[in-house]
């Protein structure tokens, strides 16, 4: 049973996780969450002819990763939720294409882990579907090739930029007893503050991080610090900075428990990354290869995940349009752990 309190949707029968996993390329690899990957990949073509097809690789591996996992075959899952950045979400459409399953391609920009994982626990806690799995991804190069510039023209990015992830996450959603819980979901809705420029996403996607977050506190009659962590993705070092006076104007001062997926991914004083991480797999890898384990592993006991995008395109930009933003809220817990062969 689901109920509606103010925007949030309330799992009365909450949504477990089952599995997940983390893929990620070779400067994912190099930086702080590298060794907690399932599988990385030195070179990010993973074998293919082009990059699209390369991203669709990475949404592959990581959904056979997370059933390797769980103990199951992909034709127990009764229904795919994924997203990407590309244009009609080809890399999740060709990643899925000779599974032969029920799929809802999505998109959210780099909110999308956060929409499939919400929907997923929707469509579970309401019997729709079980199990389910969520997966996103995003590939540096053909993020560049399609909102940017071609990697050969080798232009200048600006401070405020941020660098796609090349990576993909997946998470399976059940509704058998598991250790890893989502009791609460909030959809965000469209905040748009007149942000133009393209190379500062940050910016941009603060505004409805704020209102989604605020949104949610309100609704549940809590406080940031009642939670282990508060992971926004991805944001980057400014839109990290507006996120905080944000909430700060809203009545939320932000505590330490926040952090940025798109500062966790890459080591900016290391990696040549501007304003840090973004891209659909930034947040998804950082939630399956850190936080979830994490979480399984009893250091982190209750967090928000706040996932945010920015709903452009290169047509909307070149025609002057404003970016809107979006951010979507993914409440986990974790109660005691699973019992032996859960």
């Amino acid at each position: 049973m689901i109920t509606r309190i103010g925007h949030t949707l309330q799992l009365s029968s909450p949504a477990n996780i089952l599995s997940y996993a983390a893929v990620g390329g070779k400067k994912e690899a190099e930086g702080p969450l590298g060794a907690y990957f399932d599988a990385v990949f030195d070179d990010t073509t993973l074998g293919a002819p082009s990059f699209e097809k390369a991203e669709s690789a990475l949404q592959s591996q990581a959904l056979r990763l997370a059933l390797q996992k769980a103990n199951l075959r992909a034709e127990a899952l009764q229904m795919v939720l994924a997203g990407d950045l590309l244009n009609q979400c080809i890399s999740s459409t060709f990643a899925m294409r000779d599974l032969g399953l029920p799929f809802l391609g999505l998109y959210g920009a780099c909110s999308t882990m956060a929409l499939s994982l919400g929907l997923a626990c929707v469509l579970a806690a309401c019997g729709a579907a079980t199990p389910v799995a969520a997966i996103t991804s995003s590939h540096f190069a053909s993020a560049e090739r399609q909102f940017r510039l071609p990697l050969e023209y080798g232009g200048q990015r600006p401070p405020t930029a941020q660098w796609t992830a090349t990576a993909a996450g997946c998470v399976i959603i059940t509704t058998q007893p598991k250790a890893l819980q989502i009791p609460h979901v909030c959809f965000g809705s469209i905040v748009d503050l007149g942000v133009h420029d393209a190379a500062n996403m940050g910016a941009a996607m603060a505004p409805a991080a704020a209102q989604t977050l605020s949104q949610y506190l309100r609704d549940t009659h809590t406080l940031p610090g009642d939670y282990d962590g508060i992971f926004t993705g991805d944001l980057g070092a400014v839109g990290s900075d507006l996120f905080t006076q944000l909430m700060h104007r809203e009545g939320f001062p932000m505590p330490a428990n926040h952090h940025d997926c798109g500062l966790l991914l890459f080591d900016r004083d290391k990696q040549d990354v501007h304003a840090g991480g973004s891209g659909c797999g930034c947040s998804a890898s950082v939630l399956c290869s850190t936080i979830l384990p994490a979480m399984r592993q009893g250091s982190l006991k209750n967090i928000l995940f706040l996932a945010t995008g920015a709903l452009m395109s290169p047509t909307s930009s070149q025609q002057g349009e404003s970016i809107p933003g979006i951010a979507h809220l993914v409440h986990i817990i974790r109660t005691p752990p699973d019992p032996p062969g859960a």
